[in-house]
């Protein structure tokens, strides 16, 4: 099945063009013109949520849930015209996108399920003790509620399970809150014919038209009319550390600051602890080389970072790293300006004094090639210039002389999404001297794995400290993050007519 973009942007419930477009920029296949966005259409985007908030709010759990799974059915009833726009704006492979779509499904499913327990209200109910000495005590009843209109923002590296119907939206959605959506100019034809499954899901489950919006392109005065414009209540981003620090800027100098969820990445650094590395040095190399470059290395849990006490395993470690990038080819990248900014970074990196390259050829156009560089812990510590996330294949093996140097450079970590420990039980001691420092600079730890593989599910969180993200106390990939656009409000002695439906039921 074929799909050819019409082009325009969801607003109200119509699809509405504007005067100017701009082109997309596929990978391959042909390329198609989308309206560009304006304030003007933010506006209105942003009154037609207001309008929705007031009906949606009230829908019952049991109606959203199944708004939620009318969403992933009608995505899976475009599933072929998904993958083949979507493979074609993005270069990911065909598995890819499939496994990207049933992720995001998945997720809207998982959503449906865990509202319907009311797990993610954290109701609390103290009854009335009216006899206590030396005061009564009031009914007081605590629910979560929906924020109100939520923006977000798509993601380049994600075209489903991070962009139109994918973590944000489906969390904001989940807890009561519509959502107008910026589309990545990546890949419009993806958002816009996931946006059409989301329209259809709408007319299914007899929605207000408002409760969701598609608009494309814009420029930064159409992001900065989305995060400023008055109704939106707060906002999900997933992108890069300078677009997310503005954006994040605009909503703290908001005349009402909101909250602003912005994922921006990290360098997710991987500890090697010498049991682990004199029992499967060979196994770990091959799978830190698959992880760095799985996408092209275009993933927000990239492992960047390796660490290893200097001596004979590390340097045999570093061959088997460089034997196993030696058998990838190049990869497509997502844009043509994303492999621009690798190789940019690759340079960058290796004009810092003191790196010494162990592999370092750069593809051309939008392709990329991994590239792998070396350290001593004295010059990583002496370079902050190598702190700072490249986006796509590069791995940096930093040689320490000591464990305690290696503590000294986990103490020295920026926020990050995963720190990862290679352990064996002979290094247990050791990691123990890692774990309280690690479980302050990330959201997520792992042990004998590699971060690029994201669960969807109750349990996980993925963000961190700043800079990994800009709220460490929430997380944008499983149930959690619905809580993210809830707020709690206490009701005391308030007659049980007046309460929110949930609350009655206690």
């Amino acid at each position: 099945m074929t799909y050819t973009p019409h082009g325009r942007h969801l607003i109200a419930g119509d699809w509405i063009a504007s005067e100017t477009t701009f082109r997309s920029d596929p990978a391959h296949g042909p390329a198609h013109d989308f309206s560009e966005a304006t304030p003007d259409l933010v506006d209105r985007a942003c009154q037609a949520a207001e309008d929705a908030f007031w009906s949606f709010a009230e829908t019952t759990r049991a109606e959203r849930a199944a708004f939620l799974i009318a969403i992933a059915e009608e995505i899976e009833a475009r599933a072929e015209a998904i993958t083949e726009i979507a493979t074609q704006e993005s270069g990911l492979p065909q598995a890819r996108i499939e496994g990207e779509r049933g992720r995001t499904t998945g997720q809207l499913r998982l959503f449906a399920d865990h509202i319907l327990k009311a797990d993610h209200l954290d109701i609390r109910i103290d009854p009335a003790l009216p006899d206590r000495k030396p005061l009564p005590r009031p009914d007081i009843r605590m629910v979560q509620r929906p924020l109100g209109p939520v923006a977000v923002f798509g993601a380049s590296n994600f075209p489903l399970a991070f962009s139109t119907a994918g973590g944000d939206t489906a969390s904001a959605l989940a807890a009561g809150c519509p959502v107008v959506l910026r589309g990545h100019a990546a890949h419009p034809g993806t958002g816009e014919i996931v946006a059409e499954a989301i329209h259809a899901a709408i007319h299914r489950s007899g929605m207000p038209a408002g409760v969701f919006a598609l608009i494309h392109g814009g420029g930064n005065a159409v992001g900065q009319a989305l995060v400023t414009h008055s109704l939106i209540r707060a906002v999900g981003f997933t992108g890069s550390l300078r677009g997310g620090r503005a954006l994040f800027d605009l909503c703290a100098a908001r005349p009402e600051p909101i909250p602003f969820f912005g994922e921006l990445g990290s360098i997710n650094p991987m500890f090697l602890l010498p049991e682990a590395m004199a029992a499967r040095a060979d196994a770990i190399a091959q799978g830190w080389a698959a992880s760095l470059t799985m996408g092209a290395g275009q993933f927000c849990t990239n492992p960047g970072v390796a660490l290893v006490v200097e001596g004979p395993h590390a340097e045999h470690f570093a061959d088997a790293v460089l034997s196993a990038l030696s058998d990838v080819s190049e990869q497509t990248m997502l844009t043509g300006g994303i492999a621009s900014a690798y190789r940019k970074g690759c340079e960058a990196a290796l004009s810092v004094p003191g790196v010494s390259v162990v592999k370092a050829k750069l593809a051309d156009g939008r392709n990329a090639l991994p590239m792998l560089i070396r350290v001593s812990g004295d010059t990583w510590q002496a370079q902050p210039d190598l702190y700072h996330e490249v986006f796509g294949p590069l791995g940096i093996l930093i040689t320490v002389k000591d464990l305690a140097q290696m503590e000294a450079i986990a103490r020295d970590l920026e926020g990050q999404l995963t720190c990862t420990l290679h352990i064996d039980e002979g290094d247990t001691v050791l990691a123990r001297r890692l774990m309280p420092v690690l479980e302050r600079k990330a959201g997520r730890l792992l042990a004998n794995g590699f971060p690029t593989g994201v669960e969807v599910c109750d349990a996980m969180v993925h963000g961190g400290p700043y800079p990994a993200s800009t709220n460490f106390g929430a997380t944008s990939v499983g149930t959690m993050a619905i809580r993210r656009f809830l707020r709690p409000v206490a009701y005391q002695n308030m007659p049980a007519a007046l309460l929110p439906a949930d609350l009655q039921e206690g």
